[in-house]
């Protein structure tokens, strides 16, 4: 009997308990590339990698007093079928921030499970929170490693969103495929139907609002993209399905009830109504 194998049986491999970095992506990417992401291969013969994949639509961030909110819509499509009417495109990455996707839904959701990781294992390992502008580096960071993927057309663009504990405020960070980071202010909105939630964000956002009129105001904007973008779905009364909205205070992340957000998709229905403006 071999006494070594059997005191090593059940351990964890060596490289798994030596110091290292806080970035629990650089640690993949030594000691397993092909876990990430955008290491995958296309298959041989595809000519549009991009149908392969579900694709996610709009994200919209709104800045209130006291915090951010970051709302999404529930449709996700494949060429011009429905391919899901009830996906989640909005998650918390961490106690302090949310984010949310568009684009292509498979490799957007395995980000956002390897971005939450990240911000987990540097908290685990630095024993403090990563600072919010920190967060946002790093998925930047994470988008720029999945570039060879979006260059064949599984490009992700996600939207996130935090309240900054050393300003106090509400912060919001936009990407684009190549992992440029750029800090939006008051508002944004990425996806197909972003052109109509945005311009429905501008003329809807004040300052000195409170969650509940940030909740409304992203309702709203959403409402409209699913107006005019096949893309984008609106809120399902029959099924039971609304967007997934989420506010980011001092107190953490918060989801809105789906009670709460049909009750505003309610108003915001039976006052286009009154006023004859539903077509």
């Amino acid at each position: 009997m071999n006494l070594n194998a059997d005191r090593t049986a059940g351990r964890l491999p060596d490289a798994f308990l030596r110091p290292g970095s806080s970035s629990f992506v650089d640690f993949l990417a030594e000691h397993a590339p092909d876990r990430l992401p955008g290491n995958r291969t296309v298959p041989a013969g595809t000519t549009d990698p991009a149908a392969l994949s579900p694709h996610a639509t709009t994200i919209v961030a709104v800045t209130f007093e006291g915090g951010v909110l970051l709302a999404g819509d529930r449709r996700a499509t494949a060429g011009p079928m429905i391919a899901s009417r009830s996906i989640e495109k909005v998650f918390p990455a961490d106690e302090y921030s949310a984010v949310g996707i568009a684009g292509s839904a498979g490799i957007g959701l395995e980000l956002v499970r390897l971005f939450q990781l990240e911000l987990e294992h540097y908290e685990k390992i630095e024993g403090s929170l990563l600072s919010l502008t920190g967060k946002a580096n790093r998925l930047a960071t994470m988008l720029r490693g999945n570039l060879s993927m979006a260059m064949q057309g599984l490009a992700v663009v996600p939207l996130f969103a935090g309240y900054d504990l050393d300003k106090g405020v509400g912060r919001i960070f936009s990407y684009d495929a190549t992992g440029g980071r750029y800090e939006e202010h008051e508002h944004h909105g990425v996806g197909s139907g972003s052109l109509f939630a945005r311009g429905a964000l501008k003329k809807l956002w004040r300052r000195g609002m409170d969650g509940d009129d940030a909740v409304r105001v992203a309702v709203e904007a959403l409402y409209d993209a699913a107006d005019d973008d096949s893309a984008t779905g609106g809120p399902d009364t029959v099924r039971g399905i609304f967007p997934v909205v989420a506010l980011v205070t001092a107190d953490g992340y918060r989801r809105v009830g789906d009670d709460e957000v049909a009750r505003f998709a309610q108003e915001i229905v039976e006052q286009r109504r009154e006023r004859g403006n539903l077509a």
